[in-house]
């Protein structure tokens, strides 16, 4: 006789698996990763490699181990971990502050609350978070690119997010950095200094084409997080275009793309139903400019994340799918 695994409703039936959805989210992060190899070189791969083999052989340790139950690597959840915390780190990083942002999101963010589905927090952006608080200097120094995948990553430089806030701490206008600014073209091709997952937007966009194709994701979150970084940064901009950069500088630039199409989409981590998305890509959105514009830190994008999928258990409640075999009924 066989047992019957009962789960709660509403019940899908579809063709897709978790571990076929995380590997097309994989899949789909694969021409961001070769071309932070192209602008890299040898230390995107470097960072890349330390970080995924970490994050996959600490969940497979904290699951034989401490949890004594049947290991999971295979679903390719782990994987997404290692990548997403590469993405959101510089390529010249230490290989054991990488393995310590990887203890952080396996161990903390994930496996504490009881490995994936209970989650409450993206693991990488907790991972990333908790690097950028203890390692300001490490995580701050951000190579610029080079060409060729032998590149050593010889020289350091800001990213434009960074000298767009020094000069607005200083009390000066971007205007005066037109020049030292990358172009829209190179923001979309990835000749800019950052993190290995935010060096082209172009390669991002291809990637979230191919997830909202297989409908691993859906619209409401990436389209309403970059559409409220787009309106309340065209009001800034259009206040005092001297002071405040072009929506359009906000969203090709930083981490922006990464996180509204990759990290804010987390099934786990973020809300269930339609609205519910809506409100979190909404806030997400708002965050982001907030921290960018008057936060201590030039980039706002995880911050802004973690915060929302602190109130996504509350969004859930208030905004819940409507339930099926329901009707509403009318009193006079």
């Amino acid at each position: 006789m066989s047992l019957l695994q009962i789960s709660g409703s509403p019940h899908v039936h579809t063709t897709d698996s978790v571990k076929k959805i995380m590997w097309t989210v994989v899949i789909a992060l694969i021409p961001a990763m070769l071309i932070s190899f192209y602008y890299y070189g040898i230390n995107a791969i470097r960072v890349t490699v330390i970080s995924v083999a970490a994050c996959v052989a600490l969940e497979w340790i904290f699951q034989k181990v401490f949890m004594k139950e049947k290991t999971s690597i295979s679903d390719g959840s782990a994987v997404i971990t290692g990548l997403l915390l590469a993405f959101n780190v510089p390529s010249n990083l230490s290989w054991w502050i990488i393995i310590i942002g990887a203890i952080v999101a396996i161990g903390i963010s994930k496996m504490a609350f009881g490995g994936l589905g209970k989650n409450l927090f993206n693991p990488a952006l907790v991972g990333r978070v908790f690097l950028l608080i203890s390692f300001p200097q490490q995580m701050t120094s951000w190579p610029l690119p080079s060409k060729g995948f032998m590149a050593l990553d010889a020289t350091t430089g800001p990213t434009p997010l960074a000298m767009i806030k020094s000069a607005m701490a200083t009390g000066k206008d971007a205007s005066h950095l037109i020049n030292e600014l990358p172009s829209y073209a190179q923001l979309l091709i990835g000749e800019r200094g950052g993190s290995l997952g935010e060096v082209a937007a172009i390669a991002i966009i291809v990637g979230g084409l191919l997830l909202l194709i297989r409908k691993i994701i859906s619209w409401h979150i990436p389209v309403t997080f970059i559409g409220t970084v787009f309106i309340f940064s065209a009001i800034l901009h259009w206040v005092n275009p001297a002071m405040y950069i072009t929506p359009e500088f906000h969203i090709l630039t930083g981490g922006l793309l990464l996180g509204a199409i990759f990290m804010a989409t987390d099934m786990v981590t973020s809300p269930m139903s339609s609205w519910g998305k809506i409100v979190f890509g909404m806030g997400c959105g708002l965050l982001t400019i907030l921290i960018r514009v008057w936060g201590s830190y030039p980039e706002g994008v995880s911050f802004a994340i973690l915060i929302m999928n602190a109130f996504v258990p509350l969004i859930n409640k208030g905004l819940k799918p409507r339930r099926f075999g329901t009707k509403t009924i009318r009193i006079n």
